[in-house]
């Protein structure tokens, strides 16, 4: 289907009060889910970051990996196991994950970034994050020692601001390192909300492989297109957020409560999510405010 003239100016229009709103602005970007795994996907996306860098506002992108970790971990004879949407990270699991998430995927991403115009640079999140041992998760009745999972405990943005100040968009791998420099695996989303919430960013975005927050998972059409912080509270304790969700929403909250003023969660597998999003009046995925 063509698009008219008009209707491309049009949404040019639309779009210029939000640009105007949000230059000089932070927008914390957190990416993963199957939406990684197809590369029309990841081209529209990189190419939505690279517009954000041109109109001025300064995208900071956390990516995932868990597909590829996954796949990597059977390949060595191990079982991926989840707990609360958590990866268990035992010590040959947390070689893996942090050679597949630095080595392999955090250096496509930059690659990619640059190669549609923009200016991306590589940050190994364990330059940037602190954490501690994750204390043992319940899953059902059992107690789980989780390994090499941590928790964040301080984001070092020093690391940070030289690369936003010159422009570029920052590439963060999901990893922490503690004072001893042992290496732990961080939830990428929970990561993202410690970030962000740092940065004091105007905006945090999710995007995966889900339309956003749903009161049934099974069925689109129960999006829930805005919700508030203790709305959404509500709804962790009636479970109707839960699982894989879980993480997502902790990480909002916690971002929220640092000083994000919104967060969005949105499909990436829609063409050019991030702008549909951000600069048109009805968006598309769920946005939480504070």
């Amino acid at each position: 289907m063509s698009v008219s003239s008009t209707a491309r100016a049009e949404a040019l229009i639309e779009a210029l009060p939000y640009i105007q709103k949000f230059r000089g602005e932070t927008f914390v970007i957190k990416y993963g889910g199957s939406a990684m795994d197809d590369e029309q996907v990841v081209q529209r996306l990189l190419r939505d970051i690279v517009f954000l860098e041109a109109v001025g506002i300064n995208p900071v992108l956390i990516h995932g990996g868990g597909k590829a970790i996954s796949e990597r971990m059977r390949k060595a004879g191990q079982k991926p196991r989840f707990v609360n949407g958590l990866r268990v990270t035992d010590m040959e699991a947390i070689g893996i994950v942090e050679d597949v998430l630095d080595n392999t995927i955090n250096a496509q991403i930059v690659q990619e970034i640059n190669a549609a115009g923009g200016k991306a640079v590589g940050v190994h999140g364990k330059t940037v994050l602190e954490a501690k041992k994750m204390p043992p998760q319940l899953d059902e009745s059992e107690l789980v020692d989780m390994g090499y999972v941590g928790e964040v405990i301080n984001v070092k943005i020093a690391n940070l601001e030289p690369i936003i100040a010159r422009e570029a968009v920052p590439v963060i791998s999901p990893l922490a390192s503690d004072a001893d420099g042992i290496i732990y695996n961080i939830n990428a989303d929970l990561a993202a909300g410690s970030i962000a919430g740092k940065l004091k960013a105007a905006k945090m975005i999710y995007i995966s492989d889900v339309p956003g927050l749903m009161r049934d998972p099974s069925n689109p059409e129960t999006l829930i297109p805005s919700v508030s912080r203790q709305e959404i509270e509500k709804l962790v304790s009636e479970k109707v957020i839960k699982g894989g969700m879980l993480p997502k929403v902790e990480s909002a909250l916690h971002a929220l409560r640092g000083g994000v003023k919104k967060v969005h969660l949105i499909d990436g597998r829609v063409p050019h999510c991030v702008l549909l999003e951000v600069f048109s009046i009805a968006g598309i995925g769920t946005e939480i405010e504070g």
